[in-house]
């Protein structure tokens, strides 16, 4: 038995024993009533990895001691939930969880961090809650921008960066760190707050794109929805010969 092992969550489990035989070295076992694939640490061979996966919609998990495989699964199928189904338009998750038109493979360890801030909402809106709160009396328009100038700011660390980011002139941005230093105060200057807010915004960022996704695909959902007639509906109408 391998030391370490890799889980790989598909968004057609049934894919799974298929794969399986295509890889030659893996372990199918249901977890939680889904299949669940699991492979030795492919570290040192990611794109035959890929190359096997081409084409479907996966997740690889993070590598894992044997015996904390469970973790490993969790994982990719999180980043699986985040992902857009094939055909889907664009606006995926920053970081490289976008566009899936043909099916992507995607791997834990290159959205850790997305995970991590992703990992619970709930904690995620108590954080805006608590770090936010001095941009709540303004208009949604006005703390939106706000809101994205100070976290280019933070990424970037300058206001000529910051602008070349939200593709305005400099003077706009110094402009909105003016105001914004107004609402926090001297809190910006304790680096500890930085690293919190920054936190903050990359959720709420990351949380924003994620209901979009869910509202389009809600949409598409009504959509197919509507366009297909009840079995009753036809059979009436026939009877009366419209």
């Amino acid at each position: 038995m391998p030391e370490t092992v890799r889980a790989v969550a598909l968004a057609s489990p049934s894919e799974v024993p298929q794969l399986a035989a295509a890889l030659g070295n893996a372990l199918v076992s249901p977890v939680e009533s889904e299949l669940c694939l699991l492979i030795p640490d492919p570290d040192d061979d990611r794109e035959a990895l890929e190359n096997v996966l081409r084409g479907r919609t996966a997740a690889v998990g993070h590598t894992v001691p044997l015996n904390d495989a469970g973790s490993s699964v969790r994982w990719a199928r999180r980043l699986l939930e985040l992902t857009p189904p094939p055909g889907a338009p664009g606006g995926g998750v920053n970081g490289g969880v976008g566009n899936n038109q043909d099916g992507k493979v995607l791997f834990v360890d290159d959205h850790l961090s997305m995970l991590l801030l992703l990992q619970d909402e709930s904690l995620a809106c108590a954080l805006s809650s608590r770090w936010l709160g001095p941009l709540a009396e303004l208009t949604p328009r006005q703390s939106e921008r706000l809101e994205v100038t100070l976290l280019a700011w933070l990424e970037s660390g300058g206001a000529p960066e910051a602008a070349k980011t939200l593709q305005v002139h400099p003077q706009t941005v110094r402009y909105r760190l003016r105001q914004i230093e107004k609402l926090f105060g001297s809190a910006l200057r304790d680096p500890r707050t930085r690293f919190e807010l920054e936190m903050t915004l990359r959720g709420r960022r990351l949380l924003g794109q994620i209901r979009r996704q869910r509202t389009r695909a809600g949409r598409r959902s009504r959509t197919v929805a509507a366009g297909v007639r009840p079995l009753g509906v036809a059979r009436e109408a026939r009877v009366n010969g419209l």
